[in-house]
């Protein structure tokens, strides 16, 4: 079973490739600032973590740009 057969290209590939990657990337970045800022707001350590969490996030995010 050919690529071709199915109506996939090489093009086709990368341009799905392209588009996750390019969402990945979006993701990470806003995950980033969203730590930031809930970091900036926090009152301290513990509502910090607490609120990362309620995001899914941890503080390991904002560290790691």
């Amino acid at each position: 079973m050919s690529s071709a057969r199915h109506g996939i290209d090489n093009d086709g590939r990368s341009s799905w490739s392209d588009a996750q990657a390019a969402y990945q990337s979006s993701c990470t970045t806003q995950s980033r600032q969203a730590a930031r800022v809930v970091a900036g707001r926090a009152i301290d350590l513990d509502d910090c973590t607490e609120l990362l969490a309620m995001l899914g996030l941890d503080a390991r995010t904002a560290r790691s740009a």
